[in-house]
């Protein structure tokens, strides 16, 4: 495993992080037990990974809790997250149900979960002032922020929200066909050392190729792509050679992973097979330089593409 650290936060973390959300959720949203789920993150932990992110939404703290019984508390970073509606009351019983369900004293980061930007200022002066007071009761150590990126496709929140002065950590969308992060949120979480979690790396677009060649049709219909990339059901085969990515899957991981400003790399499986081959992923070099910049010419004009959700993966 490799290992950075996570913005001001101090925090050594795995830069494969294992999300405990999307449709799979851990196995349990294709059918798979709590015991299943126990083992995903068990072999997660056995494999490197230190880093958990879950969600009182997910319904999956339960069983980070239970396969985090009896780990050392300090070897393993724990985020989760609340969702709406956004009072200070709220938010307060999640977190503390959070931790509850987590059976743990504190949380490492604790998000706002889903953020538009009508809502920031709602969020920034009424809910900010009172989780700070929870921190300050030992329940969380850092406050993080995260995009709802479907519904915020050119990022104003996160535009905003990092260069306002408190968010530890932010999570956000980015893959090789959304990349407006490179200039809306990448120079400030730098600037600020502001912790990235990255989310949509993969999702369905690039594992499911009939999806991407549908996806790419519809671009080249209104006019926002090359036509040429619509005329075959391989239209990113150009990353797939020696030397290059093994597959669209492995591609994706690591152009996000070497993206500069990209902290943590999440990815999310009930399957133990797909645990393995996603981490050896990340782990990969980057991209050749041709590859990356080849999709940059193409594709960093584009925005909100791939961020809708894929339909649930069979157990």
């Amino acid at each position: 495993m490799q290992y950075t650290i996570l913005g001001r936060t101090g925090l050594r973390v795995s830069v494969a992080g294992l999300g405990c959300g999307g449709f799979s959720r851990l196995g349990l949203g294709t059918g798979s037990s709590p015991e299943h789920a126990v083992g995903i993150i068990r072999q997660a932990l056995d494999l490197g990974v230190n880093l958990i992110d879950t969600a009182a939404a997910y319904g999956t703290e339960d069983v980070v809790g239970t396969a985090l019984r009896h780990v050392p508390r300090d070897s393993v970073v724990v985020c989760t997250k609340a969702s709406r509606p956004f009072t200070a009351t709220a938010v307060v019983e999640s977190l503390n149900a959070s931790l509850k369900r987590l059976n743990l004293d504190y949380v490492d980061v604790f998000q706002l979960h889903a953020i538009p930007p009508s809502a920031y200022d709602q969020v920034r002066q009424e809910i900010v002032p009172v989780l700070l007071q929870e921190r300050q009761r030992g329940k969380f150590r850092f406050l993080g922020i995260t995009e709802t990126a479907p519904n915020d496709p050119d990022q104003h929140m996160l535009n905003r929200a990092t260069q306002d002065g408190v968010w530890d950590t932010v999570m956000l969308a980015f893959h090789m066909m959304h990349q407006p992060a490179r200039s809306q949120v990448f120079p400030h979480t730098l600037a600020n050392r502001i912790g990235t979690l990255l989310m949509f790396v993969v999702r369905g677009i690039f594992a499911r190729p009939a999806q991407l060649a549908a996806t790419l049709r519809e671009l080249a219909a209104a006019g926002q792509i090359d036509p040429a990339l619509a005329a075959t059901d391989n239209p990113l085969g150009f990353l797939l050679h020696p030397g290059g990515a093994t597959s669209l899957t492995d591609a994706a991981y690591r152009y996000a992973r070497h993206e500069p400003g990209a902290d943590v790399i999440l990815f999310g499986t009930g399957n133990p097979d797909h645990l393995r081959t996603n981490i050896e992923s990340i782990l990969k070099p980057p991209l050749p330089d041709a590859d990356r910049q080849r999709l940059q010419d193409l594709f960093s004009h584009l925005r909100g593409v791939g961020l809708e959700a894929p339909p649930p993966a069979k157990p």
